[in-house]
């Protein structure tokens, strides 16, 4: 048996390595990285015990040293910049009323009308705001009133 457990590692390495291929997430590289240097101690050593040991030390070591880059990786990948941000900072006017946090009302910015809701509560019409933010089609404004200069 512990002649064949160069292959039989590398036999795992290749079999995760394929479902990674299937995957659109990175699931299982990490399995494969550990299953090669795991093949690697199977030519020193017969011991399935420590062949097993390193293959979950470098899989744990490797997921944990390289899963926070891909994730930050994948955010900055994931965020689009549009045009729409170039709101941000602008002082638009407010077309109606928004009473509290949870409602949401017009403002006008550039001569395009928005959706918005307040940072703080409450915007009456025709007061000028300041975009703070887009969370997905609404702008985020606060008052004039309470910007620090």
């Amino acid at each position: 048996m512990e002649q064949y457990m160069p292959f039989i590692w590398i036999g795992f390495a290749v079999l995760m390595a394929v479902c990674e291929a299937f995957t659109s997430q990175l699931v299982s590289i990490w399995f494969v990285l550990g299953s090669v240097c795991a093949a690697i101690t199977s030519i020193f050593t017969d011991s399935i015990p420590i062949q097993t040991s390193v293959f979950l030390v470098v899989t744990l070591v490797s997921l944990l040293v390289t899963r926070p880059l891909i994730n930050k990786w994948k955010q900055k990948k994931g965020v689009t910049s549009t045009n729409a941000d170039r709101l941000i900072g602008k002082i638009g006017v407010m077309l109606s009323d928004i009473e509290d946090i949870q409602r949401v009302g017009q403002v006008k910015v550039e001569g395009e009308i928005w959706t918005a809701k307040s940072q703080y509560a409450p915007i009456s019409k025709d007061s000028k705001v300041k975009v703070l933010s887009i969370e997905g089609v609404k702008l985020i404004v606060e008052p004039t009133e309470n910007i620090e200069e």
